[in-house]
């Protein structure tokens, strides 16, 4: 499996004279490490937003503009883990699913990148304007409800616009095995037909990664998370210290996840003008594939800093569980109490959905 070889890892041929061909592919270990690493995170990731999604669809109406956000970073952060595990199986097997997949499957990474890390911004802006704005007025609830799913569909969009080089210029390659197995192996990754080409998009795609999908997202976090504590300080509340430790772990969380992987891309895209050897080429792409396995777990996190560390929606989550339960009974035990149980479980969702009106989310 080459994990490491993805359509955001940007390289040029490394061969240095009279060393042959570099062999960058990682060993069976870190193969196998590299699975049970990803493997984690796909089921945490896909419990964790599944989650947040249903909790949102069926249990909590979204009311604010961090609700719609959050919704969109569950499902942003959805497509990525889905798109994950196929990943590693089509390059465990040579990209058996063809062409259309590779370019699919490669853009589904960029479009969680960018869409996710913006959204986690605009998270930041809305709690802002909620706290340390709260004395002005913005409209009704209604209007700043329209502006959320506005600014999400454009932040939707621009992502999209950004990913169209991964998509337009990522093929399957037939390439040379050097790990012995068979002569040949098929990759995908980015692919051009003229030199100049491949300079501007392998650098093009790793600095928007870094400006757009790191940097602007950091810069728009410490700003707004800055003031909000500035705020929480000032405020006579017995539960500014929790909001505080919580505002602080949603921006160690992110710093902890994005900046190895960014500096050590950054450190690449740099030494790309430099004559490397194959040693360091193979050491750079080690700490590639360590950190960007460390990025991947913010996917992970994201429901937990966002959604379920507030109480509310913690008891919506506790409710979907009793549901869970309650509908496993139902039909379990249809023979004997199928209306009993029935009851219930309708009045058990009827509670949630009317006791919802009044929930603000990302509550301490």
């Amino acid at each position: 499996m080459d994990i490491v070889n993805t359509d955001y890892d940007v390289s040029w041929p490394t061969d240095v004279p009279d060393e042959g061909p570099c062999n960058i592919y990682p060993n069976s270990a870190e193969v196998l490490t590299q699975a049970y690493i990803h493997s984690v995170i796909c089921a945490f990731g896909l419990i964790g937003n599944i989650l947040v999604i249903v909790t949102y669809i069926f249990y909590k109406r979204t009311k604010t503009m961090t609700d719609v956000y959050l919704f969109n970073v569950a499902v942003a952060d959805l497509i990525f883990v889905v798109a994950l595990p196929l990943i590693i199986y089509n390059e465990q097997n040579s990209w058996l699913m063809g062409s259309v997949a590779c370019k699919m499957l490669r853009s589904a990474y960029s479009i969680n990148l960018y869409s996710g890390m913006l959204l986690l911004a605009c998270i930041s802006g809305d709690r802002y304007v909620a706290i340390v704005l709260a004395r002005r007025s913005f409209g009704s609830r209604s209007k700043t409800l329209t502006y959320s799913h506005l600014i999400s569909s454009t932040v939707w969009v621009f992502a999209g616009v950004l990913t169209l080089p991964t998509l337009i210029y990522t093929e399957l390659l037939k390439e040379e095995d050097l790990r012995g197995s068979e002569s040949f192996t098929v990759t995908c990754q980015l692919s051009f037909n003229k030199d100049d080409t491949a300079k501007l998009v392998k650098l093009m795609v790793p600095s928007f990664q870094m400006a757009i999908g790191f940097l602007l997202p950091f810069l728009v976090m410490v700003f707004c998370y800055s003031c909000i504590v500035c705020t929480l300080l000032r405020a006579q509340n017995s539960q500014r210290h929790k909001a505080i430790r919580v505002v602080l772990a949603v921006v160690v969380v992110f710093i902890m996840c994005h900046l190895p992987y960014n500096v050590t891309l950054l450190i690449h895209v740099i030494s790309l003008f430099k004559e490397r050897s194959c040693l360091s080429e193979k050491i750079i792409f080690q700490v590639l594939a360590i950190s960007r396995s460390v990025a991947y777990l913010h996917c992970c996190l994201n429901p937990i800093l966002y959604a379920f560390i507030g109480v509310k929606f913690r008891s919506h989550f506790l409710q979907i569980l009793s549901d869970l339960w309650c509908f496993s009974k139902k039909y379990i035990y249809s023979a004997r109490s199928s209306r009993g149980t029935s009851d219930i479980c309708n009045s058990g969702l009827m509670k949630t959905s009317e006791g919802s009106n009044n929930i603000s989310s990302f509550s301490a």
